[in-house]
């Protein structure tokens, strides 16, 4: 702002005003740099037509519509210890904000305390009363702010990534556990096929239309099945357990058994990759960082300057030897308290170069939190993609079996095809139709990773990230 001063002013006033404007605005802290927002326009591998509307960020394992899911989801996010860990150190950084400025506010001590004199003579009791007011001059106090808000932004951002991966992980291992309870229930399918092909191999070497060796391979692939079935077992009850930890037990309920394979929604996105700039919780995290950076560079900043104080002081002194005082015993201060800075004034400088630099590596670290936003996403959009396309090819293929199955079962009617043949057609339309359900896992699980991604989350009630806009 610009003050007018008359042409007749003197110069010696014109000059002490220029210098108190000049001292005023190098009282203030340095501005924030402004964030680098570059993301691109669209995701490259968005559906071009989703079948339907893109979940809410907020809500969106609902869009797999399992009540099983959603309870599991809601009292994860009621019992989980790591999240309660989280939200604990957020109220503790809350309360400290609350007292961030209180180096910068007056302060008042008194003090009671005998001291001798040099001779041994005497003893004198002193009783002083100080007050200071560090005044926080040349941007001290603003920076300072802003570390506090970062800080407390840091925690907010925390507390919201323990909630996205707490999300992400309970419905990644619900979808692993029924899918490892689907493949169980296959291979049994396999098993009792195996079963049924071994003692038709026993009638065919008792009449000796198969050799040997056919039964030999029917026995190794028995005990691949039972080898796979074991493995299974052993996924489901990892996720079982996983789901207990996530949600605080000692053991997973056994109301969580049963219920059908979780299907992902139909593909569909409504979140932009600028969204990711208010969502993503590394990136909101990068942000606070690039504020705490600021700070502290403002802080080393302000130590190149005069540190000035306003205090005071009374002291009163007693000869306690004597047991009299005198009037020249009670001295009253007052004034102001100036520390400038000279002998170390090249470490000061260092460290004001050293934290600038700091602040550069922040806004580096912000903009690959933002491109490992973009790339996480993309990656989760192409797998959806993907897992689609393998399914829709693996319907084909499961579609030609059964017809094929039909055929055999045709064929056995008229006596021109065995129940051995038709035992082979059935395993391979199991095995077809196992390998379906696993494109069904893995897109189910892409769906997982892409929410992941982009931030999704139940959100605090209240935002509470106090980070001030870049200016």
């Amino acid at each position: 702002m610009r003050l007018p001063l008359p042409a007749s002013a003197p110069a010696a006033c014109r000059a002490a005003l220029l210098a108190g404007c000049a001292l005023l605005a190098g009282c203030a802290a340095p501005p924030v740099p402004v964030l680098p927002d570059a993301v691109p326009a669209a995701w490259t591998h968005a559906p071009a037509a989703p079948a339907a509307a893109a979940p809410d960020l907020r809500r969106w394992w609902q869009a797999f519509g399992d009540a099983r899911l959603d309870a599991l989801v809601d009292e994860a996010l009621r019992q989980n210890l790591t999240l309660a860990q989280a939200e604990s150190r957020l109220r503790q950084a809350r309360l400290l904000s609350e007292r961030a400025d209180t180096a910068y506010r007056p302060s008042l001590s008194a003090s009671v305390r005998t001291v001798q004199d040099v001779q041994a003579v005497d003893s004198y009791l002193h009783a002083s009363l100080d007050a200071t007011w560090e005044l926080g001059l040349f941007g001290a106090r603003e920076s300072a702010g802003r570390i506090a808000r970062a800080t407390l932004a840091n925690a907010d951002a925390a507390v919201q990534a323990a909630r996205v991966s707490l999300v992400a992980e309970v419905v990644r291992q619900a979808v692993e556990w029924r899918a490892a309870e689907r493949q169980t229930a296959t291979l049994d399918r396999l098993a009792a096929l195996d079963t049924q092909a071994l003692a038709l191999a026993d009638v065919r070497l008792r009449t000796r239309i198969a050799a040997p060796d056919e039964r030999l391979q029917l026995q190794a692939r028995a005990a691949q099945t039972e080898a796979q079935r074991a493995e299974a077992v052993q996924a489901a009850d990892r996720a079982a357990q996983a789901l207990a930890l996530l949600t605080g037990r000692f053991a997973p309920d056994p109301g969580w058994n049963g219920g059908a394979p979780l299907q992902a929604p139909a593909a569909g996105i409504a979140a932009l990759p600028a969204d990711l700039l208010r969502t993503r919780p590394d990136v909101r995290q990068a942000e606070a960082a690039v504020l705490k950076a600021a700070g502290e560079a403002g802080l080393a900043r302000a130590e190149l300057y005069p540190r000035i104080a306003l205090g005071g002081s009374y002291l009163y002194a007693r000869n306690l030897t004597q047991n009299r005082r005198y009037l020249t015993d009670q001295i009253p201060v007052i004034g102001p308290l100036i520390d400038i800075p000279l002998f170390d004034w090249g470490r000061r400088q260092a460290q004001a170069a050293m934290r600038g630099e700091a602040l550069n590596e922040a806004l580096l670290a912000y903009r690959q939190a933002v491109l490992e936003g973009v790339a996480d996403t993309e990656t989760a959009l192409s797998a959806l993609a993907q897992q689609q396309a393998r399914a829709a090819r693996l319907d084909e293929a499961a579609g030609a079996l059964r017809q094929r199955r039909a055929s055999q079962q045709a064929l056995q009617r008229q006596g021109l095809a065995s129940d051995y043949d038709l035992l082979g057609a059935d395993r391979a339309l199991v095995l077809a139709e196992a390998d379906r359900a696993s494109a069904d896992t893995q897109r189910a699980l892409a769906f997982v990773a892409l929410y992941k991604a982009l931030g999704g989350a139940p959100l605090p009630a209240v935002p509470s990230s106090l980070a001030e806009a870049p200016q």
